[in-house]
């Protein structure tokens, strides 16, 4: 049956769940939150894992680890990237966050803050999960990866939703 259900959907379920200006939104929430601190959110959304993961009995937190990177979250200055990836097919989400964030944020702080947005995804409500999401890490990269006064900070990786 999982592989029957992530078969499924596809890129045009992605759309329905979240429609352009809703991508739009959260693109710019992702942008703003970017010129408060020095960390990098990418967000990913895909509609079922792939076939190759399927057979693997692969989870969704192998897939988002495989895209963190695939789409070159590590790649940062300070190794402060944070890849959110919500799989609609079971409305999973996972955060993968580098060594740099995660050297100050444990494993009870990353689970607590899974907790309200596996609520909204469960209720169809991904906007809203996705903006929790962001708004959260927001908090934890500003409190440990501030800017200081007049500080450059060059946009090291894409705001744009990858979709998948």
């Amino acid at each position: 049956m999982r592989i029957l259900k992530h078969r499924w959907l596809d890129e045009a379920d992605v759309r329905r769940a979240l429609d352009d200006a809703a991508l739009q939104r959260l693109e710019q929430r992702v942008a703003a939150s970017e010129r408060r601190h020095s960390g990098e959110i990418r967000l990913c959304v895909e509609a079922g894992l792939p076939l190759s993961y399927l057979w693997q009995r692969l989870s969704a937190r192998n897939r988002a680890i495989a895209l963190f990177g695939k789409l070159r979250v590590w790649d940062t200055e300070h190794n402060n990237g944070v890849l959110i990836y919500l799989l609609l097919a079971e409305r999973a989400i996972e955060i993968v966050a580098d060594r740099g964030i995660d050297r100050h944020v444990g494993p009870d702080q990353w689970q607590q803050l899974l907790a309200p947005m596996r609520q909204a995804f469960a209720a169809g409500r991904f906007e809203d999960g996705l903006n929790q999401a962001v708004d959260m890490l927001d908090a934890l990269l500003v409190k440990h990866f501030p800017l200081a006064q007049g500080q450059n900070n060059p946009n090291e990786l894409s705001d744009h939703i990858d979709l998948r």
